[in-house]
């Protein structure tokens, strides 16, 4: 009965393929409560399903014991009524066997399936409360893999270490006391092999840990290459600069990585496989040699013989599960670990108890004496959720100094002045994607660190340059601004942002898929279909960040119209890079390096001849220049 060594089976390749540098990790008693606080929910399920592992570990011992008795007492012994008892017996706890395993199989389920979702669930909502600066420096693979492998790592402790654990240990007790009782003479000598697959485990399991870790590296660069070309962008690089044979050749080079440690990988574990082998049979070997002699000196019985041999095959199993037990542990802790390293980081954006419901038609914007310093990556981030970390970071410098202006509701305030000089700085501290270092930014009189953030996003909408689309469809992508949406209102939105005829146009209408980031459609479509959304949400306070930039001439025409029909009426702080919308601003704030150096209308601006006279001659001298100073 070689599957009567599966229990163990699957412990010990898991293990295998572990890199065992989790071993020196030392995880804190703090951890460990904190992860049966996970548990406590599902107490009641462990321990029915702990309860089944007892249950189904001791009955290894019973199907062995039956063999001794029908053999000595039913087959040798001429009783027929006791050897039909006996087979009926058999096939009895094979059918329990069968049960324990399904029902055990649904508790494990269950409760593993229980704490992904909670661990899951938990993360996401805690990545989603994180401020834009996390963001900026987070990779999403890295990220994205803490929500699948680390979670799933986690939610083994529970389930497949926790079961094999205590069902190896009841089993090695179980049979080895019984293996005794039968014999210690053979017991003792069987077991003098066991730190031969002990040793060649370790060997086996030292080499495919570096191999295994080397492989999963491999296999990220290789999953990189792919979805860096495969992505619209990245397939459109390509086809721009026809670089298709050298990326044949490094897609090849990285494939070839894989390969190779596969094969090597693959040897190691026949080797592992051979040994497996090797060790049972002589085991059997000595079994049947030395129990044979004993059974024709008659000290030891025919059925007792072969239940010896049955149970050696249930033992070495679970001995070599519990030889690895500490590393599976490890794993699942250090799984744990890098879970709450995420739940552990604070959000630089917290919305502070007692917080103020912001008014829905607050529309006066204010700017009070606002500095403000990128937060430093040790702050925001964590070093392990980027492919690249850096110590050194730009982040700390001033980027805003003693900024100050009033929008009054229904106001156009124009942001212009040199790249770097804080322009879409100051557009962020509007909704409180960053929080001001000093000073203050104030919405309809309340400063934005005093309201809710509901409300906040409510009362403010943005168009930015580059417009994010869902992998959705048209309608889902606008109602995410407003969830209760009617088609009535949906349509007049699309009206108002110039591209209800096009959508009309479509065979799917609002069902039209618009593609990863949006790219099915074109700039200018996509540019307008954000205007549409902003409009179905109904800001107060709109921020425009280079909403037309990049955009072709008729594009950006109609964007331009869709624009003015956002903005009537509501307060708007808008980047600008095209004349009529400095030309149409209540106020231009001209920013260098961080300040206002200058401000006033368009006419008083180019009246001083500062620096803002110099931005209007390089930025819009393609519009025209009949108004510029002699």
């Amino acid at each position: 009965m070689v599957s009567g060594m599966s229990p163990g089976n699957g412990a010990v390749w898991r293990n295998l393929r572990t890199d065992r540098s989790v071993v020196n990790n030392r995880i804190e008693g703090k951890t460990v409560r904190r992860i049966l606080t996970f548990a406590r929910p599902h107490r009641r399920l462990i321990t029915a399903f702990l309860t089944l592992t007892v249950i189904d570990a001791a009955m290894v011992a019973v199907m062995p014991l039956l063999v001794q008795k029908i053999i000595d007492d039913g087959i040798l012994a001429g009783d027929r009524g006791l050897v039909t008892m006996l087979a009926l017996a058999m096939a009895g706890v094979g059918v329990l066997t069968a049960a324990l395993a399904i029902l055990g199989g649904w508790f494990s389920s269950r409760i593993g399936e229980s704490l992904i979702y909670d661990l899951r669930t938990q993360v996401f909502a805690h990545v989603q409360r994180q401020s834009l600066a996390f963001f900026t420096r987070t990779q999403t693979g890295a990220l994205v893999s803490r929500l699948n492998n680390d979670v799933i790592g986690a939610q083994r402790a529970f389930t497949s270490t926790l079961s094999s654990t205590v069902s190896n240990s009841i089993s090695v007790v179980v049979v080895g006391v019984l293996m005794l009782v039968l014999s210690w003479q053979v017991t003792l000598l069987c077991l003098a092999l066991f730190p031969i697959l002990f040793f060649v485990s370790r060997w086996v399991g030292g080499r495919l840990a570096g191999l295994t870790r080397r492989q999963m590296d491999c296999n990220a660069d290789l999953g990189n290459v792919m979805t860096e070309r495969f992505n619209v962008g990245g397939a459109m690089l390509l086809k721009l600069f026809g670089r298709r044979a050298d990326e044949d050749i490094l897609f090849e080079s990285k494939a070839a990585n894989v390969r190779d440690l596969g094969i090597r990988i693959s040897l190691i574990t026949r080797v592992f496989g051979a040994a497996m082998l090797l060790v049972p049979a002589l085991a059997t070997a000595l079994v049947y040699g030395v129990g044979g002699s004993l059974a024709i000196d008659k000290t030891l019985t025919l059925g007792t013989l072969l239940a010896l041999a049955t149970l050696l095959l249930r033992l070495l199993g679970p001995l070599q599960g519990l030889s690895n037990v500490r590393i599976d542990v490890m794993t699942a802790l250090v799984s744990f670990e890098r879970v709450f390293e995420v739940l552990d980081l604070p959000s630089q954006i917290q919305q502070k108890h007692g917080a103020v419901v912001l008014p829905a038609s607050a529309g006066r914007l204010e700017f009070e004496h606002v500095s403000f310093t990128y937060p430093q990556a040790s702050e925001i981030s964590l070093g392990s959720l980027e492919s690249v970390a850096r110590t050194e970071s730009r982040d700390n410098e001033q980027v805003l100094t003693d900024v100050g202006f009033v929008a009054e509701a229904g106001q156009m305030i124009a942001l212009v002045g040199p790249s770097g000089a804080g322009k879409t700085t100051m557009t962020h501290l509007v909704a409180r994607l960053y929080d001001v270092g000093s000073g203050a930014v104030r919405v309809g009189g309340h400063d934005v660190r005093d309201v809710t953030l509901d409300s906040l996003e409510d009362v403010v909408g943005y168009v930015t340059q580059d417009a994010h689309m869902f992998h959705d469809t048209i309608r889902a992508n606008l109602v995410y601004a407003r969830p209760d949406a009617t088609e009535e209102q949906i349509w007049s939105a699309l009206q108002a942002a110039q591209i209800a005829g096009l959508v009309r146009s479509l065979p799917d209408g609002l069902d039209t898929v618009v593609g990863d980031r949006g790219y099915r459609l074109s700039g200018g479509e996509r540019q307008r279909l954000a205007i549409g959304r902003l409009l179905l949400k109904a800001p107060s306070i709109v921020v425009l960040d280079e909403a037309t930039a990049h955009l072709d001439s008729e594009s950006e025409a109609a964007v331009q119209r869709a624009l003015d029909a956002a903005l009537e009426g509501r307060t708007s702080l808008v980047i600008a890079h095209r004349l009529s919308t400095v030309r149409n601003a209540d106020q231009i704030l001209v920013l260098d390096r961080g300040q206002i150096v200058e401000f006033g209308t368009h006419t008083e601006l180019l009246a001083r001849g500062g620096l803002y006279t110099d931005l209007y001659r390089t930025q819009f001298a393609q519009d025209t220049s009949a108004d510029l100073p002699a």
